[in-house]
Order: structure tokens, then C-alpha cells, then sequence
């Protein structure tokens, strides 16, 4: 199972990455993180703020609650 990390940590990594000033590689390795972990990260906060199609955090566990009913 993946190591989990603080909200804070991911939601400032993710900050980072979309200043655009380093490469995606660059970053992941400055915080001790793989490339795919952010991008998973990045595809996650794209849903969250709307700029890409996707359930959100809240409706993914909407769904979760309604599935174990």
C-alpha cells in the first residue's frame, strides 16, 4: 500500500508543479516523490478544481457509502 502523505504536503507539491518553473522529474525528486505520484496528484487536483471531468473526492465517497448499504 502507498506511503500516505498530509494533504498539505500534496496540495504545496502540486502547488509547485503548476508554477511550471521545473520539470515535473525535477520536482518529484526535490520532495522525495515518484513522477507518477505527482501526476496522480495533479489529475486529482485538475478534478477538484473542475479543469478536468471526473468524480470528486466528496462524490467518490458518496458513491463508496452508497455501494456498502
Amino acid at each position: 500500500m502507498p506511503k500516505p502523505y498530509p494533504k498539505e504536503f500534496c496540495d504545496d507539491v502540486v502547488a509547485v508543479a503548476r508554477k511550471g518553473e521545473a520539470l515535473l522529474k525535477q520536482i518529484a525528486k526535490d520532495f522525495g516523490i515518484s513522477e507518477g505520484c505527482l501526476s496522480n496528484w495533479m489529475k486529482k487536483a485538475d478534478i477538484e478544481d473542475g479543469a478536468r471531468p471526473g468524480p470528486t473526492i466528496a462524490e467518490s465517497a458518496e458513491l463508496r457509502g452508497a455501494k456498502k448499504r
